[in-house]
């Protein structure tokens, strides 16, 4: 594919986003980067996140380091759309399965603006080495490292 796009907040970037983005790479030439401003952000979320800035830095030093920066675009995104509902230059979306009713909603909204759907590749959750998904907010918690390894267990 020529152009796929991803979005989310990618606070503590973290081996689960980093597999997201990678299966991007993998299947267009161009991947577009949504990422959450503050503002919209704290509409998803009722904990701590980094600023936009550390959040974009974070995610512009991976690209750099997998060699991807030249084949990237970031922007930010106020909504859960971004561009995809009115860019007809997209082909695909990159979601995970906690994400993926998003992209159908995506898809009716392009097919409503006579845009044709987006080529849905759902991403399963990357699983700690506890078998729970790796999130920001555990590793905020202290639970996981970014990687995935246990740092505490919790009592059952």
């Amino acid at each position: 594919m020529k152009l796929v796009t991803v979005g989310g907040t990618f606070d503590l970037l973290h081996k689960g986003h980093q597999t997201l983005l990678e299966e991007a790479f993998k299947v267009a030439d161009r991947v577009l980067i949504g990422l959450t401003t503050d503002e919209f952000a704290r509409r998803l979320h009722d904990h701590y996140f980094d600023p936009f800035e550390k959040r974009y830095s974070a995610l512009k030093r991976f690209l750099e380091e997998r060699g991807y920066s030249d084949r990237a675009e970031i922007i930010p995104i106020n909504d859960p759309y971004g561009p995809t509902v009115e860019n007809g230059e997209i082909e695909g979306i990159i979601v995970s399965e906690e994400t993926e009713p998003r992209a159908d909603e995506i898809n009716r909204l392009r097919v409503e603006r006579g845009l044709r759907p987006l080529l849905v590749f759902c991403i399963k959750m990357v699983l700690a080495e506890d078998g729970k998904p790796i999130s920001s907010t555990r590793i905020r918690r202290g639970e996981i490292n970014r990687y995935g390894r246990v740092i505490r267990r919790r009592p059952e």
